[in-house]
């Protein structure tokens, strides 16, 4: 699936509802407590601050909850993440070419 794809699909949910998109604070909120729900969940994984109490949470599901949460600001502020993204690849690929050491080439 597309980031494009991705985008018609959140606005084809958000709009569905009379009250559409959030206002962009409360969106940006939804990204952090998202976020903030991923760091819990990868904490927890790792061994270095598990939870109180221990649930099934799903990784992907909370990655995708941030997804979601960003998808939803660049849909309000009508901007083609799919493009923005190619674009930022190619600012690392320039900025970081020479930053890390690259794996060989060599399989065998």
């Amino acid at each position: 699936m597309t980031l494009k794809a991705i985008q018609k699909l959140v606005d084809d949910w958000i709009c569905q509802f009379e009250e559409g998109y959030w206002p962009p604070l409360s969106m940006l909120a939804a990204v952090v407590e998202e976020t903030g729900e991923l760091a819990r969940e990868i904490n927890d994984r790792e061994g270095y601050k598990k939870k109180r109490a221990p649930d099934s949470t799903n990784l992907g599901l909370e990655l995708a909850d941030v997804i979601f949460s960003l998808v939803c600001i660049a849909n309000y502020y009508d901007i083609d993440i799919e493009a923005a993204f190619i674009e930022v690849l190619g600012k690392y690929s320039k900025r970081d070419m020479n930053r890390w050491t690259k794996k060989s080439s060599d399989t065998g």
